[in-house]
């Protein structure tokens, strides 16, 4: 007759197979702890942490960013946030590798008006290049005044558009510079 072995005692005959492994192993002066978490304490030992926001989707999660001289070693997610508690999805838990990846893009394609082919240029010119059509459309269509006298100082040659996860302070500097280039088309994705 073969014996039944039940969930139950397979448990806890497993459970006291296992506490009995660990005690032996760590007798023999094993350390079982992972390495991974004193690396982890060694590198944020003397970081400056700043609280910032998870750049992938709507929800907001808030992280902690671990700066030591000038270079981020570390983002994890914010035990303090009421949003996440300082867990993060997967896309949230790799944002660090987004700042240190050496893939990360410094050349963008460019195609010139009325172009045909795709040109591969630095981003810092592109950026520069964004800058300067700004001001250039702004200088071209900025209105003062309407014909009938009203003083309205704005331009509606140009939309700005934010994203989900911009945080109040950001969108703060974000309203504060596009109103002061006059711009009156101003949306958030969030609403979209």
């Amino acid at each position: 007759m073969a014996a039944t072995l039940s969930r139950r005692r397979f448990l806890k005959v497993g459970g006291a197979a296992a506490g009995t492994a660990v005690g032996a192993l760590a007798g023999l002066g094993v350390d079982l702890r992972p390495k991974q978490v004193r690396a982890q304490q060694l590198r944020i030992k003397d970081a400056q942490v700043y609280p910032s926001v998870c750049p992938y989707c709507a929800v907001g999660c808030g992280t902690l960013v671990h700066v030591v001289n000038g270079q981020i070693v570390n983002i994890e997610g914010n035990p303090k946030s009421p949003v996440n508690k300082g867990n993060l999805c997967p896309k949230g838990a790799a944002t660090y590798q987004l700042h240190v990846n050496p893939n990360r893009l410094t050349k963008v394609l460019y195609r010139k008006p009325y172009g045909t082919q795709w040109e591969v240029v630095d981003l810092d010119w592109a950026m520069d290049r964004v800058a300067e059509l700004v001001k250039k459309t702004r200088d071209e269509t900025f209105v003062e005044t309407l014909p009938n006298g009203k003083r309205v100082m704005h331009t509606t040659a140009i939309f700005a558009l934010g994203g989900a996860t911009i945080d109040n302070e950001w969108n703060h500097i974000h309203q504060k510079l596009m109103r002061g280039l006059g711009i009156v088309r101003i949306e958030n994705q969030a609403r979209i």
